[in-house]
């Protein structure tokens, strides 16, 4: 890859799921990788092997849910590397639950997390992108963006929020700066296992029989950012062929 072809990208939630693959794919692009998440000792294993296979990355604690953090995290990266090209919001929490379980406390996570996280990434890079003339959001938002299902009702708001505000940054944003939504099905990761209430539980283990890879969802993310300049990919719903 040329110096002008690679890029720096931060991606958010990189610990594990589409996160992980993300960061495993744009590094083996030639993209040099900026990855964030909670659990250090994922990170640590990521940036082993990404390399051991000949990759660029730096990892950073990260916790989407705090102003502070991400914008340190967004300003280190630029002042280690002189510039930040694409953010790659991806954190994001799934605790499913029928509202008259009254789970009000992971409401709010997933509010804080699905939401603000998203928000708080936006505020940490659009000054940079503006100021450098150009940069690339990608925000990974879900089918859940497009259609409510029992048990979703509030991670479906979390992700048509997430949605409306991509749209809505698209919309704003000055035409250096390119926006994609990725929205996608049922995907083989973690986020189930955040799920504490019992029907909706059995639920996901039927619903989950037909998932596919997080490396779909990294393809998809390559393939957005590998469009020249002039193009925009703005909205991408990436499922297994059997979800409806």
């Amino acid at each position: 890859m040329t110096t002008d072809a690679r890029k720096v990208i931060l991606v958010t939630g990189a610990s594990s799921g589409i996160g992980e693959a993300a960061a495993l794919r744009l590094a083996a692009d030639g993209h040099h990788v900026v990855a964030g998440a909670r659990r250090e000792d994922r990170l640590t294993e990521l940036a082993a092997k990404i390399r051991a296979d000949g990759g660029s990355i730096d990892v950073r604690r990260l916790d989407v849910t705090d102003r502070a953090d991400v914008a340190e995290f967004a300003a280190r990266a630029r002042r280690e590397h002189g510039r930040v090209d694409v953010l790659v919001n991806n954190a994001g929490v799934m605790p499913l639950s029928r509202l008259e379980s009254l789970l009000v406390d992971e409401w709010d996570r997933m509010i804080d997390v699905n939401i603000r996280g998203l928000l708080n990434g936006i505020a940490a890079t659009l000054p940079i992108f503006r100021e450098q003339g150009s940069g690339h959001f990608v925000t990974i938002a879900s089918t859940g963006a497009h259609e409510v299902v029992p048990t979703g009702a509030v991670y479906c708001a979390t992700k048509y929020a997430a949605w409306a505000i991509t749209e809505g940054l698209r919309l704003e944003a000055d035409p250096s700066i390119r926006v994609t939504t990725v929205s996608p099905g049922v995907v083989e990761s973690e986020l189930a296992s955040t799920i504490t209430d019992p029907g909706a539980k059995e639920a996901m283990r039927t619903y989950r029989a037909s998932a596919i890879q997080p490396s779909a969802i990294a393809d998809a993310i390559a393939f957005a950012l590998g469009q020249p300049p002039e193009v925009d990919v703005n909205e991408l719903i990436v499922r297994p062929t059997r979800q409806r």
